[in-house]
């Protein structure tokens, strides 16, 4: 059987035309890369479908997934982290034989580097670049933080230190850079690595205790001493581009850098404290996609309610709840959806978090009075048909956003309040009119993050009477189950990995419209939704504990029965 080439399986199963092919083939040779890395860099064909071609193609083992038992640390640091990430490949054991998996077999020299290196007899294999990479990000072993500290003390006095340039290279490749260079990128790799959301650096009276929040709850990566404190604060500074001799005043600044290939924002806040500055480190995945309305994990019921408010022409829909409760994403997941040609959607951001095709992204800068309230009165003479506030800080901005909506637009915003109905009793505190809030707004969309159980190690359970009772529950003559954690290897025993919305979305009703004009109060504010069919953020949790994707001490962190039997936040 005659095999094909690259191209005609490409062709043949629609991936890739001939045409294409052709200029592919062109670009990589002017890019001088290889084919294949061109393909896949810049998103023509997945990298697995073309390891699958030359793993049929040439009769080798494909690798699909890198296991513990194969990636030996020992075996790895034999090789340099710069040769095996240039090259895509990585040594691996097996059954004790050394395999080589490659992404491109056909460059033959960093392949036969390696079986020189391990003494000949390695087997060749091929994996997608992406497994390779991810592979030696995970499990290649890095210098250790107390070494990169011990390196740091014997560098000499603070005057005599290099803090280095900023450059655009991956910070995984700066393997011969200065100890304090080497310590701030082992902190920044390690946060990409864990998956955190946050980086705390706050000195304490003897030491400085870096944290990491995951999931929402924070963890301690290490305490390195009080003496280089110094070091570590200015290497950050420099990178945020803030001033290094201002340790007086709160300082804010942004890094870009690049950590494994992938390209990422940090948001950096200077804040003096008592023991020196504190410094808290945002990290926002530039490369990564927001999750489409359908998989936000939203209930029949309330998916039904969005999509009807979303339809609107105009008016004002609302996302609340506390920093880092997820609001925009949610947010992002709307506009994607309402995102077609035949709209003019801008956006007010401070800062822009994700960048999307076909909308028009304003960021906010206050030092040269570039406000959410300058910059809306700007956008509604450009004609939109969808307006998106990052955030309604101030009754300025409302006041601006009110009007957009009653002059024909729709507009996106978030506010931060404790539950849906709240955000009314909110907006009449900031001073706006009752009547207008009435007749603007649509929907309110209240959510909180909770974490998610471990899937492989979540146990089952039966709760008893008496918890039914704390969640307001009526007793069940059904037997229930619910989940909870356990804690396994996979999750470093957190019994928690990732983290899962919950929703309490209320409609602006006619109901719910005469009572703000009446200024009512939250708690009658929320009766009627529920007698509307809102569901509360504590029910919506007890839906996904029972599904298995979180656990009731989770829900209950974010959520409060009443003592009236209807559960939520206040």
């Amino acid at each position: 059987m005659v095999k094909k080439s690259l191209g005609q399986l490409l062709n043949q199963q629609g991936l890739l035309s001939q045409e294409q092919w052709d200029q592919a083939q062109q670009a990589a040779a002017q890019a001088r890369m290889s084919l294949e890395q061109y393909l896949v860099e810049n998103g023509l064909v997945d990298g697995a479908v073309i390891a699958k071609f030359f793993a049929d193609q040439m009769s080798l083992l494909l690798i699909e997934k890198v296991d513990d038992d194969k990636a030996d640390g020992a075996t790895l640091s034999k090789v340099p982290l710069k040769f095996l990430r240039e090259n895509a490949v990585i040594p691996l054991k097996s059954d004790g034989k050394i395999l080589v998996v490659t992404a491109d077999p056909l460059d033959f020299q960093p392949v036969d580097e390696l079986d020189v290196i391990f003494g000949g007899g390695t087997q060749l294999c091929v994996a997608s670049r992406k497994i390779i990479i991810d592979a030696i990000n995970r499990y290649y072993p890095l210098e250790s933080s107390e070494e990169m500290i011990d390196d740091l003390e014997n560098e000499g006095e603070m005057g005599d230190l290099s803090f280095g340039e900023i450059d655009e290279k991956d910070i995984m490749s700066a393997a011969n850079d200065a100890p304090i260079i080497k310590l701030v990128n082992y902190i920044l790799f390690q946060a990409v690595k864990l998956d955190a959301t946050d980086i705390h650096i706050g000195p304490q009276e003897k030491e400085i205790r870096i944290r990491y929040r995951i999931d929402g709850i924070m963890h301690t990566l290490m305490t390195p001493p009080k003496r280089v404190q110094g070091a570590l604060i200015s290497r950050i500074k420099i990178m945020a581009n803030l001033n290094i001799a201002e340790k007086r005043l709160p300082q804010d600044g942004r890094i870009e850098i690049k950590v494994s290939d992938k390209a990422y924002d940090i948001r950096v806040s200077v804040l003096p404290s008592k023991f020196g500055e504190n410094i808290v480190m945002r990290m926002l995945d530039k490369e990564r996609g927001f999750t489409s309305l359908e998989k936000m994990g939203f209930n029949p019921t309330d998916k039904k309610v969005i999509d009807s408010i979303i339809e609107k022409p105009n008016g004002i829909i609302l996302v609340t709840g506390p920093t880092g409760s997820g609001k925009t994403t949610t947010l992002y997941s709307i506009l994607h959806k309402l995102n077609t040609v035949d709209v003019n959607l801008i956006t007010v951001e401070d800062p822009v978090e994700y960048q999307m095709q076909g909308i028009v992204q304003v960021q906010v800068d206050t030092k040269v009075g570039l406000t959410f309230g300058a910059v809306l009165r700007s956008v509604l003479r450009q004609d939109p048909d969808i307006v998106m506030i990052g955030e309604t800080r101030d009754q300025e901005t409302a006041q601006i956003a009110i009007q957009a909506a009653l002059t024909g637009h729709l507009v996106l915003t978030t506010l931060h309040t404790n539950s849906a109905p709240a955000s009314i009793t909110r907006l009449i505190d900031m001073g706006i009119e009752p009547f207008l809030i009435s007749s603007s707004i649509v929907g309110i969309i209240a959510q909180r993050l909770v974490r998610k159980l471990c899937p492989i190690c979540k146990e089952a359970y039966t709760p008893t009477q008496e918890v039914l009772q704390t969640l307001g529950m009526s007793k069940s003559k059904e037997k229930l189950t619910f989940y909870r954690s356990k804690g396994c290897n996979e999750c470093n025993d957190l019994g928690y990995k990732g983290r899962i919305p919950l929703f309490e979305i209320m409609r602006m009703s006619d109901e719910i419209s005469k009572l703000t004009m009446e200024r009512a109060s939250t708690t009658g504010l929320r009766k009627q939704a529920q007698l509307d069919g809102m569901t509360l953020l504590v029910e919506d949790g007890i839906a996904k504990v029972q599904q298995g994707l979180t656990s009731i001490e989770e829900v209950l962190t974010v959520a409060t029965v009443y003592d009236d039997g209807a559960s939520s936040q206040e």
